[in-house]
């Protein structure tokens, strides 16, 4: 069954769901995005995805395209007209469509769009039996706390995962773990120390992060915001 995905201000069917070949998040990654989570129908954490939305948009000097309001009525319809009980809603802003030119556009209108995709987030077999993870250069940009779409370093870290039969790739600069391909990375140490990287424009400031730290907290648990590398995860 066709999906209802959302294309600026129309609800469409996917198959009929349009953006400009003169898009600048087609042509230069010029946009930008948030995905969140969906459990029982509601969604997760989302005030805090759009205030990194907002932050990434201030960034890269877009305007929001709406309110916070209106995108959230925007999401929740989806997941109403799309039966989505459990998965995750993705919402993209990009510069918009303009004549191709590195300089940004003067009067550029941003594209928002966004689409729903149903996964099993809570009893995921991996949760239990944890993932394997091989290690890649991290050739990114300086800029990773932008969630930005230019993802095809992230995609090439996670295809060495894959060929190397693996389920994920940490990336690695100047001998210390960055992050994972599409996560922020985590060690916990012989004395039971929870240890992932503190925060800069050197690693995004993950949603699921800040839940970790602030889970952990809450139970006492011992944390450590420094970088760490490959050999100690084998500790």
């Amino acid at each position: 069954m066709s999906r209802t995905v959302y294309v600026n201000g129309s609800y469409l069917p996917e198959e009929d769901a349009k953006v400009s070949i003169f898009d600048r998040g087609f042509l230069f990654a010029d946009g930008v995005y948030e995905v969140s989570s969906v459990v029982r129908g509601r969604l997760i954490d989302n005030r805090a995805h759009l205030e990194r939305l907002h932050r990434s948009l201030e960034a890269i000097e877009i305007e929001a395209p709406l309110s916070d309001s209106e995108i959230a009525a925007i999401q929740q319809e989806l997941i109403a007209r799309n039966s989505v009980d459990e998965g995750v809603v993705y919402l993209q802003v990009t510069r918009g469509a303009a004549e191709r030119d590195f300089s940004y556009p003067k009067a550029a209108k941003p594209t928002l769009v966004m689409f729903t995709q149903a996964k099993r987030l809570i009893d995921n077999p991996l949760a239990q039996k944890g993932i394997s993870v091989v290690t890649t250069p991290d050739i990114r940009w300086a800029r990773r706390d932008i969630k930005t779409v230019g993802l095809l370093a992230s995609s090439m870290a996670k295809m060495v995962a894959v060929r190397a039969g693996a389920d994920d790739a940490w990336m690695v600069e100047n001998g210390y773990v960055t992050e994972g391909s599409s996560n922020n990375a985590y060690i916990v140490t012989g004395n039971n120390t929870i240890v992932t990287r503190h925060l800069s424009r050197e690693i995004l400031s993950g949603i699921t992060r800040q839940a970790v730290l602030k889970l952990a907290a809450e139970a006492h648990l011992s944390i450590e915001e420094r970088p760490f590398t490959p050999a100690e995860a084998h500790v």
